[in-house]
């Protein structure tokens, strides 16, 4: 492995940078101005499209919010219309019946409804 190592370190390299082969220039091998038009184009047109799906993704995300909490507002008013209907005071304890078995005691009114 140690010999390996040597001879790879000790080999020589190869001619220095290669050139062209004749009849061709530089300008036939690089990219020139219309590939940086495009590169340029692409760049520009994926950062446009990111923005866009942020944007679309944050008001999914905002609609989502919006709703669960209208959704929770509309199950806390249920919870407490059919608290109020089945005879809750207040919404946390349940009111003793008169002395007649029925109804609220201590001449509180029944909830509207």
């Amino acid at each position: 492995m140690h010999s390996l190592l040597l001879s790879l370190a000790t080999t020589p390299s190869p001619l220095p940078t290669p050139t062209l082969r004749d009849g061709i220039s530089e300008d036939q091998v690089t990219p020139g101005l219309l590939g940086f038009i495009m590169t340029a184009f692409f760049v520009i047109a994926t950062a446009l499209l990111i923005v866009d799906m942020v944007r679309r993704i944050r008001r999914v995300r905002y609609r989502a919010q919006v709703e669960e909490e209208r959704m929770a507002a509309a199950a806390s008013a249920d919870i407490d219309a059919a608290d109020a209907q089945d005879g809750f005071d207040g919404g946390t304890h349940r009111a003793a019946p008169d002395a007649n078995g029925n109804g609220q005691a201590g001449g509180l009114s029944q909830p509207r409804e």
